[in-house]
């Protein structure tokens, strides 16, 4: 029974999340921990490094 109780849940295997859901839970946390450890320049100056590579 214990096998067949994920059907009850619209069809979907526990432990699969749509990629949106994954992506809305882990962008807090890497913001949060950006802010804590002080890595918020160094993303500023990587991104903005990317950008001048890119040409924008």
């Amino acid at each position: 029974m214990a096998e067949t109780s994920w059907r009850t849940a619209g069809g979907r295997r526990p432990g699969r999340r749509h990629p949106l859901v994954a992506v809305a839970m882990a962008v807090p946390l890497a913001v949060l921990l950006t802010v804590v450890f002080g890595g918020w320049d160094a993303v500023v100056t990587q991104a903005s490094s990317v950008a001048g590579i890119l040409g924008r």
